[in-house]
Parts: C-alpha cells; sequence; structure tokens
C-alpha cells in the first residue's frame, strides 16, 4: 500500500511567479482578461500549457486555463518532463499535497496507486522540477478546488507515451478529469528559425496526429522539451473520446522581450469532444 505523506513545498514562488497571494491573483486575471478565444464546444478532454517565469509564458498559459471556466472539474492529470533529474521511466511524488501561494492541492492517491499497478513509477520525496509547479497557480485560480494527479516523464519515446496514455486513459474514465501537457517548444533560436520549428509542432497538434509529431520530434525537425508530455496527453485524450484539437495561442519569448535573437516558443492548445 502506497504512503502519501507530507507537503512538497513550492520551490520557484517569488521568482518564476509571484509568490504574495494577492499578487499573483492580480496577475493571472489580467492574463486572463486579454485572453480573446472562445470557448472550445463540448466537452474538455486536455490542454497543453508553457513552463517558462510568467512574465515570458503566462499569458499563453492562460488561454488554456481560461478554457477551465465554468466546467466541472474534480481531477486534474498534468504530464510533464523532467529538467533536473534523469528518470527511466515515470516519477510522482509522495508528499500528500502540492503547495502553492494560493494554498495546498490535494494528491489524487486513489488513481496514483491504480496508476503503480500498471507501470513503473518511481517515488519522489522532494524534487527541484518548476514544469508542474508553474501550473498549479492557474489551475488553483480557475477551479479552486480538485485533486492532482502529477506525472513526470523521463523517457519521451513513442512506446512509453503510449504505455502512460493507456493506463492514464484507463485510470480517469469515469472521473471529471482533464488531462494538462507541460511543454515549451524550441529553444534559443532566432526569432524566424524558432517560428518555423515551432510550426511544425502546432501542425501536428492541429491535426491531432500524436504519431506524427513523434517522428518530427525525434527526426529534429521540430523541438519541444516537453515532447513526450504532449504525445502522452493527445493519445489519452483520444482514447478518453475527444476527437477535436484546436490551437490556441502562440508566441515566444521576443514577443515579450523584443530581444529576437535566442527565443523560446509557447503553445495553448485544448482537445474536446
Amino acid at each position: 500500500m502506497l504512503h502519501f505523506e507530507g507537503v512538497r513545498k513550492p520551490v520557484i514562488a517569488g521568482t518564476w511567479y509571484p509568490g504574495q497571494p494577492g499578487a499573483l491573483r492580480q496577475m493571472i486575471a489580467e492574463f486572463f482578461s486579454k485572453v480573446d478565444v472562445a470557448p472550445v464546444p463540448g466537452q474538455l478532454v486536455g490542454l497543453i500549457s508553457p513552463h517558462a517565469g510568467y512574465i515570458y509564458s503566462g499569458q499563453v498559459a492562460a488561454y488554456a486555463y481560461k478554457q477551465l471556466e465554468g466546467r466541472e472539474v474534480d481531477v486534474v492529470a498534468v504530464v510533464y518532463p523532467s529538467h533536473r533529474i534523469y528518470i527511466e521511466g515515470y516519477a510522482v511524488t509522495a508528499a500528500a499535497y502540492y503547495e502553492t501561494p494560493l494554498g495546498q492541492i490535494p494528491i489524487e492517491q486513489g488513481i496514483l496507486s491504480v496508476l503503480d499497478e500498471k507501470l513503473p513509477l518511481v517515488f519522489l520525496r522532494q524534487d527541484q522540477e518548476h514544469s508542474l509547479e508553474i501550473q498549479l497557480p492557474f489551475l488553483q485560480y480557475v477551479l479552486g478546488n480538485f485533486k492532482l494527479v502529477p506525472i513526470m516523464m523521463g523517457d519521451h519515446s513513442l512506446p512509453r507515451c503510449r504505455e502512460l496514455a493507456s493506463a492514464l486513459a484507463e485510470a480517469l474514465e469515469g472521473h471529471k478529469a482533464v488531462l494538462v501537457a507541460s511543454s515549451d517548444l524550441s529553444h534559443f533560436y532566432s526569432y524566424r528559425t524558432a517560428l518555423s520549428l515551432d510550426e511544425v509542432v502546432l501542425k501536428y497538434v492541429r491535426d491531432y496526429d500524436p504519431e506524427g509529431l513523434a517522428q518530427a520530434l525525434a527526426s529534429g525537425k521540430a523541438e519541444a522539451c516537453g515532447g513526450g508530455p504532449i504525445i502522452t496527453v493527445m493519445l489519452a485524450t483520444k482514447e478518453l473520446g475527444a476527437n477535436q484539437a484546436r490551437v490556441l495561442k502562440y508566441a515566444n519569448s521576443g514577443d515579450v522581450t523584443g530581444d529576437l535573437s535566442s527565443v523560446v516558443g509557447y503553445m495553448a492548445a485544448a482537445f474536446y469532444k
């Protein structure tokens, strides 16, 4: 029997995003107020959101998370890459709660226990990973109360993505759940080169073609630091019945800073039925 205890404290609050609750809520509210895309019709099943500091990618992330307004969601499964440690399979927290300046989020222990029977999971008592934490204040702001299923990916190969997607789809069936893929796109190219590389990812997302995206990433025709999470969420949402995909917003850091010599790409997207 798995044993979850303790709280995973925030490690990037006050640096990557505001550390004070009031300032954090205000910043997210301002991002939401600038979103000019209508809600997708039908049932929202999955999202893609970037994971840079809020001053760089927060506005793009808001295009994803505003899709959750007014929807009933009890469970959010976030699939995210590992930037700091090597993981052969997948890792999850051993904590019972994740904390941000907006409060504590309970871990969905039952679903993680089910996943542990199907997948090679490593349980982490503490971690320094930002690509999950950066998503959480947005989720808290728009949903209020929900339970979290965090899955960190080390191996982004298509077989691993398929394995995780099938396990997630089976475990989430019957829950009011949404999947989130945490990913930035190309890193540190010129503005023009980034647009070209990132458009490949956007095309496969629009076409709802996870296998095509996997091939493009493996061949170097495109880049995404959360490529495995994107592919996994695309596969899992299909298994859960989603049949439509929409890119909601694309931008890169050059659009914010004005420095076009070396940029990072960001995308928000939704999968629905």
